[in-house]
């Protein structure tokens, strides 16, 4: 099992719109039978307007997959777009889950 986490630092006062794009993709995951993303943002630290998104995946093969499957979606796709006049920068932590 993996767990990944990808970070976005977004420009300022953008974090709560990305939320919400996030939250759309959510709905898109769900109707496809997979669990959303956990949505994370900060309440102190460096950078300020964080948003973490975390999701758990049995291989790196299924991330591939999902990721695939989702972003193929029209409804993904049209919440995501322009996604990246809000984001600065950003990173994917992927983890293998031990316990």
């Amino acid at each position: 099992m993996f767990m990944v986490r990808t970070v976005r630092s977004c420009r300022p006062g953008k974090v709560g719109e990305l939320v919400g794009r996030f939250r759309a993709v959510g709905e898109v995951m769900q109707s496809m039978g997979i669990a959303p993303f956990r949505l994370y943002t900060d309440v102190a630290g460096d950078p300020f307007w964080t948003l973490v998104a975390e999701h758990e995946y049995e291989t790196l093969d299924a991330m591939q997959e999902v990721q695939t499957k989702v972003m193929s979606d029209a409804r993904a796709q049209a919440a995501m777009a322009g996604y990246h006049d809000l984001v600065v920068s950003g990173r994917r932590e992927i983890y293998k889950v031990e316990s």
